[in-house]
C-alpha cells in the first residue's frame, strides 16, 4: 500500500516478514519497506493495525541486518 498523505513520505511494504511484538493496537514488525523512491530495505518499526501510521523504526540494507544477525547471535542470552 502506498501512502496517500502529500505531506509525508509515500511508503509501500513490499514484504510482511513477521511480528516481533504488541502493544494495545500497535505491533512491531520486520518487513520490506519502500521509503519514497529509494530501494526498498528491510524495516524494523511499530505500525498500527491498517498500516496506515507508523512509529520510529530503524531501516537496514542486506548487510546491515546480516551484521545485525552476526551481533545477535553472538548474544548470550
Amino acid at each position: 500500500m502506498m501512502s496517500e498523505n502529500p505531506s509525508k513520505i509515500g511508503y509501500e511494504i513490499i514484504q510482511t516478514i513477521g511480528v516481533l511484538s504488541e502493544s494495545g493496537t500497535w505491533k512491531k514488525e520486520l518487513n520490506i519497506v519502500q521509503w519514497g523512491d529509494n530501494i526498498a530495505k528491510y524495516d524494523i518499526r511499530t505500525w498500527n493495525a491498517d498500516h496506515t501510521k507508523a512509529g520510529k523504526g530503524v531501516t537496514l540494507s542486506v548487510e546491515e541486518l546480516k551484521s545485525l544477525r552476526d551481533l545477535i547471535n553472538s548474544i548470550e542470552l
